[in-house]
């Protein structure tokens, strides 16, 4: 009797198992034809895991995040499946930046030279390593303290850092005092207030009242080393926007700091590329103790600052060397001012340690030198404007015909040349009619934009502006009556008219964004994206919704997004606002400005914290 009921169990088991098996067999055949069919979004939202989850492993390849082949979308999409939610990046990646990823670097064995800054440069992940998720916040996130308040003071959940503080407590950088971050002002040479010491530069000088705008025509400044951008955020009382620049080196915050603050930054390095400026952009350029060995390759780095200066241009130099207190500080200050002398440099001002050079306004000193000089002249087919991804050169980059005959840069005083036509218009063959009827029609846009805002937002709600495609930078100069300032995007396969916005006195940088901007997420409080889509998307092919996912990084929780675009594109746009925990703030239509059929969309990033789930505040 056992020995029969043990059989009949086997041949149910082995039924039960037979079926089993059809059934699998059949959802496999169902299910796995249809597959060869359905789109890809499907496909990627069965692998979402619920907002606020960890959704990235510990080991190497989920370090890298998730994988694009595994989430990939498109615009002709039409069959109206959208994912319900993007993911959510393990909080340990709340401050990613793609291009900027040491843990990159690691995993893809990149062999670069320390010794260049090169691990410092941008390095982009391949499209299947890319972080396809949304970075969340950091634990206590609070929406940022509001402009001008913020130049003194941030909260200290937003950017939960203090070794700067500890680090640099004998030189006021930053102080912490509760839940905040307190900023006296000081710096690496001015522990007492940068206004102090901006007051003394503008000494040295000779500007009228001490003040450092020069009755308007020192207005752009490229700050190296720029620390937590102190030195930039005092000027801007003086009408002078100045570029902070730093790595994301040791004091790997900094630039975060600064933007937190309200203040202009990039993080960017003087390594083996040239930084993404065109030629003669900035009328001084500063190095307060910035730690960069001027006279490595030689001279390559000073060089191009030399490309970055107009004529005229400052390099104001605040170290022990120009001091020459020991014997190794009297060793690099002879050989600095060797190498700037036959660079055609001249001593503008010097006290204790604090030398300012100035840049000839002509090539006259270039043409007098002996024969076989060092550094050489750059070949006359180089383009001192080619940046993006171009490696420096060490030679000086002489003046046009033109530019040498006007013996300077021919720009109105500030902020007359915000409206006034660049010289450098003729270079790309515009007229001064049409940068006037430009600089009017975005000044209308604008109006219409903050009149489409004005239910969501109050004087001080927006700081750090950022317009993803500036053209001429004209939404930029209608900007000029709100206290904002903006980061003035161009495509780095476009006309390179940033040197024209920057000739308005706005500051800007060269982009391609089918990859990661080169700033800490939840940096800017508006975007604007005018034809970023469909550039990005219709012309080279791009991913739409890395470009969201991108948009999503760099956007403050609470803050905007403007896409002007064409009606196709803001379909695409609206389907996914859900899925990123946008809402639609407002819809116009613009059509009536063209024959095409454009559409303005305004959206606003919700404020969401992770703790297992999603949670918004208000």
């Amino acid at each position: 009797m056992r020995g029969r009921a043990d059989g009949s169990q086997k041949k149910r088991l082995l039924t039960t198992i037979v079926l089993v098996g059809a059934v699998l067999l059949f959802l496999y055949l169902y299910f796995g034809s249809q597959s060869q069919g359905e789109s890809a979004i499907e496909y990627g939202s069965r692998s979402l895991r619920k907002l606020g989850s960890s959704y990235l492993g510990g080991d190497e390849e989920s370090d890298l995040g998730i994988k694009q082949d595994d989430f990939k979308f498109g615009l002709d999409d039409d069959d109206g499946i959208v994912p319900k939610s993007f993911p959510v990046c393990d909080d340990r990646y709340s401050e990613l930046i793609p291009c900027l990823d040491r843990n990159l670097i690691y995993q893809m064995r990149l062999k670069l030279d320390l010794s260049l800054m090169e691990h410092y440069e941008r390095h982009c992940p391949l499209p299947e390593r890319r972080f396809n998720c949304l970075i969340p916040p950091p634990k206590g996130y609070k929406v940022p303290i509001k402009w001008p308040k913020s130049r003194d003071e941030v909260w200290k959940a937003n950017i939960p850092h203090t070794h700067l503080a500890h680090e640099k407590s004998d030189q006021n950088w930053m102080v912490v005092k509760g839940e905040k971050i307190i900023f006296p002002g000081g710096g690496t040479h001015f522990h007492y207030g940068a206004d102090k010491y901006i007051k003394s530069l503008a000494n040295m000088l000779n500007f009228p009242k001490d003040n450092m705008n020069n009755k308007g025509n020192l207005r752009t400044v490229l700050d190296v080393g720029c620390g937590v951008a102190s030195f930039g955020g005092y000027l801007l009382s003086s009408d002078i926007i100045a570029m902070s620049l730093a790595p994301n080196d040791v004091h790997q915050n900094q630039i975060q700091f600064a933007l937190e603050r309200g203040i202009p930054a990039y993080l960017g390095v003087l390594g083996t590329k040239r930084l993404p400026y065109p030629s003669r952009s900035f009328e001084l350029a500063h190095c307060s103790r910035c730690r960069i060995d001027w006279l490595q390759r030689d001279g390559i780095l000073l060089l191009e600052l030399d490309r970055l200066l107009r004529p005229g241009g400052y390099f104001a130099y605040s170290s022990p060397e120009a001091y020459a207190q020991d014997e190794e500080d009297l060793r690099i200050w002879k050989e600095m001012s060797a190498l700037v002398e036959r660079m055609c440099w001249k001593i503008a001002a010097k006290r204790n340690q604090t030398v300012i050079w100035v840049k000839p306004l002509t090539n006259d000193c270039y043409m007098e030198r002996a024969p076989g000089t060092q550094p050489p002249l750059c070949r006359s087919n180089d383009d001192p404007d080619a940046v993006y991804g171009v490696n420096m050169e060490a030679c000086i980059t002489p003046y046009s015909e033109h530019d040498h005959a006007s013996k300077g840069s021919g720009l109105a005083p500030w902020p007359a040349r915000l409206t006034s036509p660049p010289p450098r218009l003729a270079d790309f063959g515009y007229s001064r009619d049409m940068f006037v009827k430009d600089t009017e029609l975005w000044r209308k846009r604008v109006e219409n934009y903050w009149d489409l805002l004005s239910p969501k937002i109050s004087t001080n709600t927006i700081r750090n502006v950022m317009d993803m495609k500036a053209n001429l930078g004209s939404f930029g100069a209608a900007l000029g009556n709100k206290d904002v300032w903006v980061m003035n995007v161009v495509p780095e396969d476009g006309p390179n008219t940033l040197k024209l916005i920057y000739d308005r006195g706005l500051i800007g940088s060269i982009h391609n964004w089918c990859e990661a901007y080169s700033t800490y997420p939840r940096t800017y409080d508006l975007l604007h994206a005018g034809n970023v889509f469909s550039d990005m998307i219709e012309k080279k092919g791009c991913s739409g919704e890395d470009l969201l996912i991108e948009i999503d990084r760099i956007l403050r929780p609470t803050g905007f997004l403007i896409v002007w675009d064409k009606r196709t594109i803001i379909d695409f746009v609206k389907k996914y606002l859900p899925a990123i925990h946008w809402e639609t703030v407002a819809v116009a239509d613009s059509s009536s400005e063209s024959d095409g059929d454009d559409v303005v969309l305004i959206v606003q990033k919700k404020l969401w914290l992770t703790s297992g789930s999603l949670r918004e505040t208000d």
